[in-house]
């Protein structure tokens, strides 16, 4: 029997959701997806303390934050080595709010990758989809530095990004229905809100219908996902980035799965363009709460994992 994982290959590109390398391997994606936190998870076993140290010894004379990039790019060599297309490296979620150190980060980590042999091609930049990060993914796509706008919530913040050039967007699909069910509480009806209506899959169907209906070539990679079943009703979307606990689940069942996106099923959806400028844009998202509440936790979790990593650093050196 073929796989429901080798099934939704067949209608969207299958990208792993990891910083763990050797697990990467078995499931053979296309691509492959990191942040400080699947990093900082990764160092903490006893597979990749190795590298971890490595990279501490060979660069202990420089700031702990050149010797992060360094292990950034460590780890990203090493996906490359079993991928055969791109790799995402994200930038210090504390620059979220500055697009020019944003874009000298980029640079920085582009050159180290080049350092390393790694062309630019095979390279995905993470950026947080803020006014700030959407600005610096302008600059960076037309100096041929392609990006992965990450922390994505809202039709707003997926217009911005489309309008600016990025290459991929990344709508978190299961921080979407975190938040919608806890607010619910006691009154969250999971059958009802499960499915085609699990508000995290709506709302990358709506983002995707948007970019299809409005002609927008950058591609839409469903993230952060719950369960199989918010996986399997995104099949057909460009890219979905999925943990490894999920592509084994996919890989050991035999379900069938049947394309749910794409271009010509949404080219009749009703769809308004939306006016994003500065001020609309942030004034949008300050008026979804679900946006403006996951997108600050995301970068105060993201940047608090950088910290936990420099302080693992640190007491290397």
């Amino acid at each position: 029997m073929t796989t429901a994982l080798d099934q939704l290959k067949q209608y969207t590109t299958v990208v792993a959701d990891t910083g763990d390398f050797q697990q990467i391997a078995q499931y053979k994606p296309q691509d492959a997806t990191t942040n400080p936190s699947l990093v900082l998870k990764a160092v903490q076993k006893d597979d990749y303390k190795p590298l971890l140290e490595k990279t501490v010894r060979d660069h202990a004379s420089k700031p702990v934050g050149q010797i992060i990039d360094h292990l950034l790019i460590a780890f990203g060599t090493e996906i490359l080595k079993i991928i055969p297309g791109r790799v995402s490296t994200e930038v210090d979620a504390r620059l979220s709010f500055d697009a020019r150190a944003s874009v000298d980060k980029a640079h920085e980590l582009i050159k180290l990758y080049e350092k390393a042999g790694i062309g630019r091609e095979r390279v995905l930049i993470k950026l947080a989809s803020t006014w700030e990060g959407i600005r610096a993914a302008e600059v960076l796509q037309k100096e041929g530095i392609k990006c992965n706008m990450t922390l994505l919530f809202s039709l707003a913040q997926a217009v911005a990004c489309a309008e600016a050039g990025a290459q991929l967007i990344s709508p978190f699909v299961g921080r979407i229905y975190d938040w919608y069910k806890k607010s619910a509480g006691a009154n969250w009806d999971e059958v009802k809100n499960g499915g085609a209506n699990d508000p995290g899959v709506q709302s990358v169907h709506r983002i995707y219908a948007y970019y299809k209906k409005f002609g927008y070539k950058t591609e839409v990679m469903g993230a952060s996902f719950r369960t199989t079943s918010q996986i399997v009703e995104l099949a057909g979307c460009d890219l979905l980035t999925i943990s490894p606990d999920l592509l084994q689940k996919l890989h050991d069942s035999t379900d069938t799965v049947e394309r749910k996106l794409s271009p010509e099923a949404v080219k009749n959806e009703a769809i308004e363009r939306v006016a994003v400028d500065e001020a609309s844009f942030r004034f949008l998202v300050n008026d979804d709460a679900m946006a403006t509440e996951k997108l600050a936790e995301g970068i105060r979790a993201f940047a608090a994992d950088a910290v936990k990593l420099e302080k693992l650093i640190d007491a290397l050196r």
